[in-house]
């Protein structure tokens, strides 16, 4: 136990810098820190020592942050559904909702990477071009032409009026 707190002492800053410059958002930041480092304690005897501790401390922040995110895409696309449902009874709509958000995440998973991150993060994380640009390594205009482009996508594959 000594080893953990030595641990987080040590790394907590830098993986809270980590996350932040994901969600950029101070609250969730620090959810994900504590987060990250509960499942590292939980998960210490499987550290194998083949990268460095806090290589390995990022891509459990990573994967809870990526989890996160999921989380947002679904309370998005409940919202986005109301958009694309034709008026009806509840039952109905329902039925056409569920067919549709289906059809949509399908879609966004056949998306090669870096188009899905750019669409997640925009989706999902709610970043700026900007944002997105600068955490992916590029520029603004890139985020903005990749975003299009999947937009157009899922209005091309889509059977739906999107």
């Amino acid at each position: 136990m000594d080893d953990m707190e030595k641990i987080y002492e040590k790394y907590m800053p830098q993986v809270y810098r980590f996350l932040f410059s994901l969600c950029h958002d101070s609250h969730l930041t620090e959810e994900l820190t504590q987060e990250t480092f509960f499942q590292a304690l939980k998960s210490i005897d499987h550290f194998r020592g083949d990268c460095r501790l806090f290589v390995w401390l990022c891509s459990i922040a990573k994967n809870l942050w990526y989890r996160e995110m999921r989380k947002k895409e679904r309370e998005y696309l409940s919202c986005f559904e109301d958009e694309m449902l034709p008026a009806g009874t509840d039952t109905e709509n329902s039925a056409i909702r569920k067919v549709q958000v289906i059809e949509l995440y399908k879609i966004l998973h056949s998306f090669e990477e870096p188009l899905r991150e750019v669409m997640y993060l925009r989706l999902n994380g709610n970043f700026t071009f900007r944002e997105i640009g600068d955490i992916m390594g590029r520029d603004e205009n890139w985020a903005r032409v990749t975003f299009y482009r999947g937009r157009q996508r899922i209005r091309k594959e889509s059977r739906y009026e999107m």
